[in-house]
């Protein structure tokens, strides 16, 4: 059995990210949705949150399992014996990103391997930052984030700015 992770912070889960594990498990048997938690992120909703969100999004989706993962993405690589990393590609600067992770990733572990898939061209503009920031602002965000989790990321940055 093929196995692949899709790691991230998700933060909010995107069009995007649904777009990628979507397209993603058409190449494997088995996609691990990896919910990461980033020493150098702030993230705006806590690891349940975002582990909730993407289950919410990819309820029904055969073959995805979500989970919360908190240290680095070589070991959660070797534990569940995957093939390779799945990431998604808005522009030349997350290709760049995304070789610089990769390289790191196999100084530490040899046979990592990763795969990156370009997000379709609908949905380049789409990124969690700027869902946060139209969500902020009381904008409908409703082309940016699957519709099972409108309310809840609307609700939930409306009342994180209320606290700020």
């Amino acid at each position: 059995m093929k196995t692949f992770v899709f790691p991230g912070s998700f933060d909010p889960f995107s069009l995007g990210h649904l777009d990628i594990a979507k397209r993603a498990t058409k190449l494997c048997d088995r996609l691990i949705v990896a919910v990461m938690n980033n020493s150098v992120k702030h993230p705006t909703f806590t690891s349940q949150e975002r582990k909730y969100m993407a289950e919410k999004c990819l309820e029904g989706t055969p073959g995805i399992e979500v989970i919360s993962h908190d240290s680095l993405l070589v070991d959660l690589f070797v534990k569940v014996d995957a093939a390779a990393v799945v990431r998604g590609l808005r522009s030349e600067s997350d290709f760049r990103n995304e070789a610089e992770m990769a390289a790191a990733n196999k100084l530490l572990l040899p046979e990592y391997d990763v795969i990156l898939l370009p997000c379709s061209a609908d949905l380049a503009f789409t990124s969690s930052t700027i869902i946060k920031e139209v969500a902020f602002y009381g904008g409908n965000i409703s082309k940016m984030v699957a519709p099972s989790i409108v309310d809840f990321v609307t609700a939930a940055i409306s009342e994180r700015s209320k606290r700020d």
